[in-house]
Order: C-alpha cells, then structure tokens, then sequence
C-alpha cells in the first residue's frame, strides 16, 4: 500500500492493487496487523535497509505531527543493552540498535545516553530517542483510503503465479508488475524465492500504559526471546513482545511463552503494574502471533525484464516493513520512472 501510495502521485498511472488480505484481517500469511509497530533503527552498514529506514523516518515524523488521523503517535523509546546477548538471534537483530554511538544518533530527535542510574540492574548499556508507534488498526485503512482517494483500484484475489497479475488490472493487462508479496514470495510462482522464511513472533495487546517504549538486547528465557513494550496510539493499547523464531509457520499462540513474555515485561517496566507489581495486574485484551517476512540476504527491492513485462520486487522486510516502508516505496517509484523514462509508456501497474 505504501508504495501504490507513492505511485498513485503520478497522474500518468493507473494502479490497480490485488491483494488475498486487506486491513482488518488477521491472517498468519498477513503479518502488518500483528506489527508493533514502531521505529526502531537497526540496518547495517551498507545495508538497503539503513537507507529505506533514513528515508522513512522523516516521512513518518510529518505524518505522525500533521495526520493525527493516521494513528500515528510520538513515543519516547528507551533501549537497554546486555553483554551476554551478543551472538544471540535477538542480539544480532539488535546490535546496531544497541549502540552507544549509533549511525542514527543524529536522525532520531532528542537522542542520548542513559545514565547509569537509569538502567534495569541486569543491564549494561542504554540509550533514549523519540520515536513513533504506529496502531495497525487505524493507520493501515487510513492508508488503503489514502489509495483510494488518489484513484488507485483495490481488488481482493489470489495470484497462484506472477504471470496472472496482469489479468487483475482494470484494463486487463499491466505493463508492470510490481511484487509485493512478503512472506508469500516463498511459495508464489515464477518468484520462488528460497531465501524467503518465516520468523515467527507472539505478542501480548494490554490495556495497561508503559509511559515509553522499551527494548532489551535479548532475555535469559532463551538466545530467540525478545522483550519490547510499546503503546499504540489513538487507544490501541500495548503490545508486548515477544521471539524471533527462524522458521517457525506455528500460527498457534504458546501459552508458556505468553507468561514469560509477559513477566519480562512487568520485570523491566514496573509502571505497567503500579498497584500490585504482578503480573496479574496486566489486563490482556489477547494474544497474538505473526510471521515476519524475513529473506536471507536481506530486502530484495530490484528489476527484471520477463516476457510478462517488467517485474519489479519489494519484500523481506522481516520485522521492519513499517520502519523502512516510505524508503522501499521511493525505491520502486524510482524504478518505474526510469522504465517510463526509457520506454516512453503511459504505466498500467
């Protein structure tokens, strides 16, 4: 959506976006309702998704300040490092996050070190920033009605393979198509993409209020457990997190880890409990499980000439579609302007 969005700003194209979810389902195969989601810096150096998060901060910052309507809120975001996550899944997910001295110091607003003082006892490092935290539920229709408005056409299907999404455009061909089918990429023909996998994740939606979003490096439950709290804006409540399991499809919420993921975050976030200090304070509103589209290698955001036409790709966002959604889209949209560009065509996308 976000990059029909961008697109649909050309007047010269005619977008029709084909899709088997839609917000307001919840669906194993659809992971951006189950997201936290917030922004929390983590490319590499080097890495596509340092860029796409570098140019999606500032775009998320003007909607969040000028769209409240978006579901978009600001968020002090505290992150706490501990030595012995290195290596770890969690830790290797984390480590630019983690820094003392990060790439993005000068990006996120109001960045410093915490001090010592500010620390849980089992931490040894820790930083504070503002950030966003986005409610799914709210900002992901707002952005298929931002669609809509800018005349892009939504149709709900299914494509088995890449060759029959042209047949899904309202003229009935397409003279690009652009894949963005997330985990889904794995199993869609013609893309087959084998470095495509699920990371499977379990949240906690509480109704108790944290104050500021919080991150850990990793948790002594186990190296793939992970403990973040973050509240959703406009009444979404707050989400509680959670584990990166490589290759898990379980869509089944484990009821052991959903205690200890909720213990974790009472142990690091004591206002969410002032009364009683117990777990038994939280109030759940549910449990949840989604699956990160995660691709070995990172993003595929790229080109190719077939005899359907031009297929371009967007996917393997793993657990940060959001935070580097506005820098996929302006990829893509750079790439179909160069195709325009070159061939002289009036888009059917």
């Amino acid at each position: 959506m976000s990059s029909s969005l961008v697109l649909s700003k050309h007047k010269n194209l005619s977008i029709t976006l084909v899709s088997k979810h839609m917000p307001g389902d919840y669906d194993i195969e659809y992971a951006s309702p189950w997201a936290g989601a917030n922004f929390m810096p983590v490319g590499s150096e080097g890495s596509k998704l340092r860029a796409f998060e570098k140019a999606t901060w500032p775009e998320l910052d003007r909607i969040c300040s000028e769209i409240p309507e978006a579901g978009i809120h600001y968020q002090e975001c505290k992150v706490y490092g501990r030595k012995k996550d290195e290596g770890t899944a969690v830790g290797i997910w984390f480590q630019e996050l983690m820094k003392e001295d990060p790439w993005f110091k000068d990006l996120m607003p109001e960045f410093r070190i915490l001090n010592k003082s500010e620390l849980p006892p089992s931490c040894n490092t820790g930083t504070s920033f503002k950030s966003v935290c986005i409610n799914t539920a709210v900002y992901l229709p707002w952005l298929l009605g931002q669609c809509l408005k800018n005349n892009v056409v939504i149709k709900r299907g299914i494509i088995d393979h890449i060759s029959e999404a042209p047949s899904h455009h309202t003229a009935g061909t397409a003279s690009i198509i652009i894949n963005c089918t997330g985990l889904m990429a794995c199993k869609l023909g013609g893309v087959m993409d084998s470095a495509v996998y699920p990371g499977r994740g379990q949240i906690a939606i509480v109704r108790n209020e944290p104050g500021a979003m919080h991150t850990t490096s990793g948790t002594d439950d186990g190296p793939d457990e992970a403990m973040y709290i973050m509240q959703r804006a406009a009444g979404g409540g707050t989400i509680i997190g959670g584990c990166l399991q490589h290759g898990n499809w379980d869509s089944q919420v484990d009821s052991s880890l959903a205690n200890r993921i909720l213990q974790r975050a009472v142990d690091i976030c004591p206002s969410l409990v002032p009364k009683t200090g117990k777990v038994t304070e939280l109030s759940v509103v549910r449990h949840g499980v989604g699956l990160r589209p995660m691709r070995e290698g990172g993003i595929r955001v790229d080109k190719e000439s077939t005899k359907h036409g031009w297929l371009l790709h967007s996917y393997g966002h793993a657990g940060y579609g959001y935070q580097s959604s506005y820098g996929s889209a302006f990829a893509t949209e750079k790439m179909v302007l160069d195709i325009l560009n070159k061939e002289g065509l009036k888009a059917r996308l």
